[in-house]
Order: C-alpha cells, then structure tokens, then sequence
C-alpha cells in the first residue's frame, strides 16, 4: 500500500516550485490564484527571495503548501494514495491533496494559522529543543518534571523528540536531557514553542476559521497529527485538526499505525526530503521516493 506524505515548517528553499510554476500551465494558474488569495505576490518569494524572507511563518507556511498541494495536483492520475499523512502544517496539504478541504479553503486556513502562530509566538518568548537518543517516556518524565511550560512537541522517529516551551522550561529542561543520556538536547532556531500550551491563543482563532470551513470526505484516510490514527469522517477531522497546534505531532506512530496497516511505499510532495529520512528510521523496510 502506498502513502503520500506532506512536510511541514523548515523544508522550505529559494526557488522551490519555480520549475512548476514554469513549466506546467496547471501549476501556473494555481500559484496565481494564490497570490491573489493572499493579497501578495507569494510566488516572488518563493522563486526569488531571500532565506530570512522565506524564514518568516507567514510566509513559509502557504509557501510550503503551495508547493505541496500543486504537485500533488498536477500529478493526475500517479497521485493514487491508499493513505495521506502531514508533519504538522502538512496535514494542511494532505487534507487538501485528499479533497477534504477545496484548494481556496487549505490556503486561507494555513494563511490564518501562520499570522495566528506569529501572533502567539510574539506573546511568550519561547523556543524548541531537539533530544536525542533518549526514550520517549523519559522526555515525557522529565518534561514533567519542570516547573515551566515545557511538552514534548513532535515524535519525529525513534531516539529524536522534540520538545517545545517558554525559553526558561527549554533551558531547565535540556540539561535534565543530557544529564538521563540524551545524546544531544539542542536548542532549534524556531519562532516560538509550536504544539505547546503556549500555542492557545492561536488555536483559539484557528478554530473558528476551521468551524467555519466546509469539510469534505478524503479519498483515502487521513492519519492525524494528534491521534496517529487514521480518519475519513469530516467532523473527525475537523476536531482533531483544531487540537493540532496545541498537541504534539505523533509522527513516528502514524508510520507505525500506517505499518500495522499494510503500508510498503512512502512518496514525499513537497520541498525537502525530510520525511523520507524519517520514514527510513522508523520504518527502514519501507521504500521512500520524493518528488518536489
């Protein structure tokens, strides 16, 4: 059985989707279309910005779904999928890659949701900290263990969890890592504690955008961030993808479950090859192909 897979924040690059955008009149009409959904010229950062540019969530977010999302629908018919999944903002793409949501809706939900997290982000100075080679139940335990806000974030693979917190409960905590046997417990250049409690306030306004969006039922099960498990029920959806930017992404237990369930082929849309390498660790007898 075959996934399509769907990155998140931090894949992105200068000229990714140019070749797209060039060479495919689909492709084209698509990116347009966005530009005039976002009331900027997105296509010009994306194709001919700089780095710090493309750094900034509200831009990178709708950049890295575009790019997703309009691969997946120029591939046509090879875009067969028995099952979708996304790393946090990637669940966005999959859900529109799937037709649970139209194109025009994923675009102003992940527009409202990078303002929204900025917003937040610039409330509580925070940040997030890769562990590794440490057992999951020993980050939660020690996260725990913190006076401070502190989570874990994103269940990458196994031995690398992230974790997401106000800088203090980062700071307390990575120590505390190193000190049970983490390998490393290193701080991210990220804008805030994503999937943390400190991400409420967006939450609280993404939900009403999501509320107020029409879901539909996807081709094939959607595996969520929050559960791990796989959904077709549009009010299912809807739920778990308001929970998301509060919860941590259980990627390494979607490609577990997605296992479980017959899964063989894994296909990455999108900028980067980030999930690939994860798939390899969590799953190396799976195979892994990309395209971007």
């Amino acid at each position: 059985m075959k996934a399509f897979v769907f990155p998140g924040q931090g894949a992105q690059f200068v000229g990714m989707g140019k070749d797209l955008y060039d060479n495919n009149a689909q492709a084209h009409e698509m990116f347009e279309k966005a530009n005039e959904i976002l009331g900027f010229r997105i296509t010009d950062v994306m194709f001919a910005g700089t780095e710090e540019e493309l750094k900034q969530t509200k831009v990178t977010q709708p950049a890295i779904f575009l790019h997703s999302v309009i691969l997946a629908k120029t591939l046509g018919e090879e875009f067969n999928p028995d099952m979708v999944a996304g790393h946090s903002l990637g669940e966005f793409s999959a859900l529109v890659a799937a037709g649970a949501l139209s194109f025009e809706q994923g675009l102003k939900l992940v527009a409202t949701r990078a303002m929204a997290m900025q917003k937040a982000c610039e409330i509580t100075p925070s940040t997030m900290a890769a562990v590794l080679a440490l057992p999951n139940e020993k980050v939660e335990e020690i996260c725990a263990s913190i006076d401070d806000i502190v989570a874990p974030a994103n269940y990458n693979c196994p031995g690398q969890v992230v974790i997401s917190g106000t800088v203090s409960g980062v700071d307390a905590a990575c120590p505390k890592m190193l000190e049970a046997g983490a390998k490393r417990a290193l701080k991210l250049k990220v804008g805030g504690a994503f999937h943390s409690p400190l991400m409420q306030p967006a939450h609280d306004e993404l939900a009403k955008a999501i509320n107020e969006a029409e879901f539909h039922t996807p081709i094939c099960p959607v595996y969520q961030n929050v559960d791990a498990l796989p959904h077709t029920d549009p009010e299912e959806i809807k739920t778990n993808l308001i929970a998301q930017l509060t919860a941590p992404v259980k990627w390494t237990q979607i490609i577990q479950n997605m296992v479980a369930n017959g899964l063989t082929e894994v296909v990455e849309l999108g900028p980067g090859a980030v999930l690939q390498g994860l798939v390899k660790k969590i799953a190396p007898n799976v195979a892994t192909s990309g395209k971007q």
